[in-house]
C-alpha cells in the first residue's frame, strides 16, 4: 500500500478526495456497456438473456426461471451449521429492520382537518444477488428480509447461473431463498438481470418490479442507473470500500486483517487507513504485506491494495482525520480509537459505522443485524444503505370536512387568484354555492 502524507497542508474536501481517487474509470466504461445490455434485454427478452449467459457465464440451455424442485433440493442439502447461521442472521436483520418502519402520524388542524402520514410498501421487488467471484447467501438475507418487513407481497430474486452447477443458481443462494419463502427465482446475472427485473420478460412469466435492490459489480451498479426512472433502485453499490481511522493506541494486526478482508472481494476494492501516527502506519503496512501474502485470494487482495484506490493516509490530528473521512464518505468506516464511542458522533458520512476494534466490517457482513448493502463511491454523503425504508413510499392522506374547508376558503381563493389560477379558487367556491 502506498502512503500519502497530508500533514502540514490546508486542504479542501475536494483536495482530500483527489488524494485517494476512486476507480472511476472502470465505472465510466461499465456505464455504456451496461446500458446496451439492459436495452438488449428490454427489446429481445429471454433471447438476449440466454446470449448474455453464454457470453458472460459460459452457460447454455439452462432453466432461466428456477423450478421449485431446485429450491427444495438446495434447502435439503444445506449444511446444518450454515443453515443455523443463516437463520440467526435472518432473526437479527428482521429485528433491526423492524425499527426502520415508521408508525403512521396524524397532524390535526382543528376538528375535521387532518393529514395522516403513512408509509406504504411497493407491490413488487426484484433483488439481485451476485455470484461471480464469491457466493453471497448473506445478501439474500440482507435484501429479502427488509422487503418482507416493509410488507412487500411479491419478491423476485435473480442470481447468475453457474457453469459448474449445470447452469443452476448456486445452491447456497437457492437454499437461503427457500428459507425465506422466496419461490420466484431466476438464473440470470449482471446488467441483463437488472434490465429483466425492471422491464419484465413475458416468456418467463417475469413481470416488471417496482424497486430493484442488491449489490454487484460496476456493471450491475451502472445498470441500476440505466433503469432509474423506470423503477426505483437502492444505492449504486459498486466495488466495496473500507476506511479505517486509527490512533496510536490501535492494534496494527487487527487493522490489517480488516483491510485485507474487504480487499478480497474484488481487485477494484478500496482499502484506506487514515491515521495521525506514523508508527501505526508503518506497522500496518508490514502487517498487510504479511497477511495479504498468506490469504487464499492473495492475488486479488494484492491487486486491490496496490491500486490507486487504496492507501495509507497520514494526517496531522483527529480533526483532519474526521474531515478526510467525511469528505470521502466510505461505504464502511471503522474507528480504531481509544475513545471510539465518544468520537463516533463526529463521523457523519459513512454507509455504516463500526465502532471500536471489536466491531469489524465482516461482523456487519453477516451477523451484526445491520444491513451490508451500502452506498459506495461517496454516495454515503446523501444516500442510505438498504433498509425497510427502501421499499416504502411515504404518502400524505388529507381529510377535511366542510367546516374545516370553510375555515381556509378565503385563503385558498386569495392564493389561487395571486397565482392567476382562478379555477383553483372556483373549485373551492363550488362547494359553497348551489
Amino acid at each position: 500500500m502506498r502512503t500519502i502524507d497530508l500533514r502540514g497542508r490546508e486542504l479542501s474536501p475536494a483536495d482530500m478526495l483527489a488524494a485517494v481517487p476512486r476507480a472511476t474509470q472502470a465505472r465510466a466504461e461499465a456505464l455504456d456497456t451496461a446500458a446496451r445490455l439492459v436495452d438488449d434485454v428490454r427489446e429481445r427478452g429471454e433471447e438476449a438473456l440466454r446470449e448474455q449467459a453464454e457470453r458472460f457465464d459460459r452457460v447454455t440451455g439452462h432453466a432461466v426461471r428456477v423450478p421449485a424442485s431446485h429450491l427444495q433440493e438446495a434447502l435439503e442439502g444445506l449444511a446444518p451449521t450454515v443453515r443455523a447461521a443463516l437463520e440467526e442472521a435472518i432473526r437479527r436483520v428482521r429485528s433491526a429492520s423492524a425499527a426502520q418502519v415508521p408508525a403512521p402520524q396524524v397532524t390535526r388542524f382543528g376538528d375535521g382537518a387532518t393529514i395522516t402520514q403513512r408509509w406504504q410498501p411497493v407491490s413488487r421487488v426484484g433483488v439481485y444477488i451476485p455470484g461471480g467471484k464469491a457466493v453471497y447467501p448473506s445478501s439474500v438475507v440482507m435484501n429479502v428480509v427488509p422487503a418482507q418487513v416493509a410488507g412487500v407481497q411479491q419478491i423476485a430474486l435473480a442470481s447468475p447461473p453457474q457453469a459448474d452447477e449445470d447452469g443452476r443458481v448456486h445452491p447456497t443462494i437457492l437454499a437461503a431463498a427457500a428459507l425465506l419463502g422466496v419461490s420466484e427465482v431466476y438464473a440470470m446475472g449482471g446488467a441483463g438481470a437488472i434490465g429483466a427485473l425492471a422491464h419484465g420478460v413475458g416468456s418467463l412469466g417475469l413481470d416488471p418490479v417496482d424497486v430493484v435492490s442488491g449489490p454487484g459489480n460496476n456493471y450491475v451498479a451502472s445498470a441500476k442507473r440505466a433503469v432509474a426512472g423506470v423503477v426505483g433502485t437502492d444505492s449504486e453499490a459498486g466495488a466495496t470500500e473500507i476506511l479505517v481511522v486509527a490512533d496510536a493506541t490501535s492494534d496494527p494486526r487487527l487493522i490489517a486483517a480488516d483491510l485485507v478482508s474487504q480487499a478480497e472481494h474484488d481487485e477494484q476494492a478500496s482499502a484506506v487507513l487514515v491515521t495521525d501516527s506514523a508508527e501505526i502506519a508503518e506497522q500496518v503496512r508490514g502487517e498487510v504485506e504479511r497477511q495479504a501474502g498468506r490469504t487464499r485470494h492473495s492475488e486479488r487482495v494484492a491487486a486491490a491494495l496496490s491500486g490507486p484506490q487504496s492507501a495509507i493516509v497520514l494526517v496531522d490530528d483527529r480533526a483532519m482525520a474526521v474531515a478526510f473521512s467525511n469528505a470521502y464518505a466510505p461505504e464502511h468506516l471503522e474507528l480504531h480509537l481509544a475513545d471510539a464511542e465518544e468520537a463516533a458522533a463526529a463521523f457523519t458520512s459513512a454507509g455504516a459505522l463500526f465502532v471500536g476494534d471489536q466491531t469489524p466490517v465482516s461482523l456487519g457482513d453477516y451477523m451484526a443485524g445491520s444491513n451490508h448493502v451500502l452506498p459506495t463511491g461517496g454516495q454515503a454523503r446523501y444516500a442510505p444503505g438498504l433498509g425497510a425504508y427502501t421499499f416504502l413510499r411515504p404518502q400524505q392522506v388529507v381529510s377535511y370536512d366542510r367546516a374545516a374547508l370553510a375555515a381556509v376558503r378565503e385563503g385558498v381563493v386569495a392564493l389561487a387568484d395571486t397565482e392567476v389560477l382562478p379555477a383553483h379558487g372556483e373549485a373551492i367556491e363550488a362547494r359553497f354555492t348551489a
